[in-house]
């Protein structure tokens, strides 16, 4: 992959909508295209494929898609495309299903065969039945484990999780997640769940009216102070952590990272797990020195970076650096004053929650 990453430029207007978007996406890892309905998320991906054509260049691994010279029509591009909808054939059983894209890829992959698709999306014991007995997530698996059989070099999903209820989401997610940690392609995750991005994406572009809000790594954008997605009380930030320890007789495990750690609710964790962790703003207070006293658990030691306007005049939003973490403290100006700090100053943030994400 070009270390420069995959270079997405796109003019599009339609009527009463106008894509224009100049970034570059990480070429590893899951980015997720994140924002309302009608900011634009699904037209990015079908330009990326080429099923909708914009204004503008694509350079992936190097290679130009789309210039002022250039286009390469859909079906010679080296994509998997994974919608809403699993759009398998009824009348093909999963096997016969994974067949026929297999049938269709260009060239050998090795690394990644078609029992390691089957293998990894959990899918061994649905071969033999046809779509119309399968669930709405074991379909989703399956359009997945075909999607990957055609050896693409870039995964494209487009709210993959939309048509399943809440049930199924908690039982799909884990592949997903098998899918972040093994897959060496990008993938480009289209969703408008917060928890979905939480729990799946490296890094999120913010989408707003056809235009990038925001884009960078997942912890680092989601604490930035100037977004109007954090200015009310769901402001948060995501952790990567490691289980490190458990206290089995309190029912509680010790999630460590750099700058700090949290006592976190057991969810029979082993030591060595990797999790992340959801802290809102508004479950973060401050205070001047480390209070032993208190019944709150977790103290960490933070540096006081940035501090901005909340979504009300009395409230302010502080943005705290933890190592090489951020945390967000929600927090009345009146609070704020009392305390006489300013950016740059040591504090200890008081974290009242903190989430697994599920």
């Amino acid at each position: 992959m070009s270390k420069s990453g995959i270079e997405t430029r796109f003019y599009l207007q339609h009527p009463g909508f106008t894509l224009d978007i100049d970034l570059t996406i990480p070429d590893q890892g899951v980015t997720a295209l994140f924002g309302p309905s009608g900011s634009g998320k699904s037209t990015i991906l079908r330009c990326i494929a080429g099923l909708e054509k914009a204004k503008g260049k694509f350079v992936f691994d190097g290679n130009v898609w789309q210039d002022d010279n250039t286009f390469i029509p859909p079906h010679q591009r080296p994509i998997a495309y994974v919608f809403q909808e699993s759009s398998l054939f009824p009348h093909l059983s999963v096997m016969a299903n994974l067949n026929y894209a297999f049938k269709r890829r260009k060239q050998n992959n090795h690394e990644f065969s078609l029992d390691k698709a089957i293998e990894l999306l959990g899918i061994a014991h649905l071969l033999d039945r046809k779509p119309a007995k399968l669930s709405g997530g074991e379909k989703q698996r399956v359009a997945i484990a075909r999607s990957l059989a055609v050896n693409p070099k870039l995964l494209l999903m487009d709210e993959p999780l939309a048509a399943l209820d809440v049930a199924r989401k908690r039982e799909f997610l884990p592949f997903l997640e098998k899918l972040h940690d093994t897959l060496k392609m990008p993938v480009i995750y289209v969703s408008h769940s917060p928890t979905e991005v939480a729990r799946l994406a490296d890094h999120i572009v913010l989408l707003k009216e056809g235009r990038v809000e925001a884009t960078g790594p997942l912890n680092h954008t989601l604490s930035r102070l100037d977004l109007s997605s954090q200015m009310d009380e769901q402001a948060s930030v995501i952790i990567e952590a490691r289980i490190e320890q458990l206290q089995s007789e309190w029912h509680l495990a010790e999630a460590a990272f750099e700058g700090g750690s949290m006592w976190v609710r057991d969810m029979n964790f082993v030591i060595g797990s990797q999790v992340r962790l959801q802290v809102l703003a508004r479950d973060v207070s401050l205070t001047l020195s480390p209070d032993k006293d208190s019944s709150i658990a977790n103290t960490i030691e933070a540096i006081i970076e940035e501090v901005g306007a909340g979504d009300h005049p009395a409230i302010l939003l502080v943005r705290l650096k933890i190592g090489a973490n951020f945390l967000l403290s929600r927090l009345t100006s009146r609070s704020f004053h009392h305390l006489g700090v300013s950016v740059g100053d040591k504090v200890w943030a008081q974290i009242k929650s903190a989430a697994i994400i599920e």
